[in-house]
């Protein structure tokens, strides 16, 4: 569920954010953001995600289902977009084993391409952050020209900002406000 989390919001962010960081950014599409998307992933994910034909444009539609969820406005609402997303994407639990790691649980969509094995992880994740953390763990960042979406898995829920570089933009304008006062 971890690492998921700053995949799901990157996927989101590469696809579907229009300001970033204190700046316009124009949303990824097609094989742009499939590449952008698989260099996130290790050589055989990646390669498995860019042999899928039409990958940019189920990646951007995943991209716009996840945000849909991310900020849904009603915790039921979300909750229906999360459980849709598992049953499209079919998502199934197993146990693997990684190199010095114990099993653990995966969850890859059991229908399709490399993209709906992800769509499937990523419903299943975004329930799990449900579950463990409440409905309200997700949001768009409040530094000045971003509307990129973090996913905030901090112990006191304190997570406001999408990255570290938004994080101090926002404290450095504060800092230079008080000052000017």
């Amino acid at each position: 569920m971890t690492r998921q989390a700053p995949l799901i919001a990157e996927l989101v962010n590469l696809a579907t954010t229009r300001s970033r960081g204190g700046g316009s950014v124009k949303p990824l599409s097609g094989e742009d953001l499939a590449t952008a998307f698989a260099a996130q992933f290790g050589d055989r994910t990646s390669a498995a995600l860019c042999a899928v034909p039409d990958a940019g444009e189920r990646l951007a539609e995943l991209a716009i289902e996840l945000r849909h969820a991310l900020l849904a406005e009603r915790p039921a609402d979300q909750a229906a977009r999360i459980n849709a997303m598992i049953r499209k994407y079919g998502a199934q639990p197993y146990l693997v084993e990684d190199v010095g790691q114990p099993f653990h649980l995966h969850f890859h969509g059991s229908f399709g391409t490399q993209v709906e094995a992800l769509g499937g992880e990523f419903a299943t994740a975004l329930a799990l952050i449900v579950d463990g953390y409440g409905p309200d763990r997700f949001g768009i960042c409040e530094a000045h020209q971003c509307e990129a979406v973090y996913i905030d898995l901090t112990r006191n829920g304190s997570r406001r900002y999408c990255s570290t570089a938004c994080t101090a933009r926002a404290k450095t304008a504060a800092y230079r406000s008080r000052r000017q006062s």
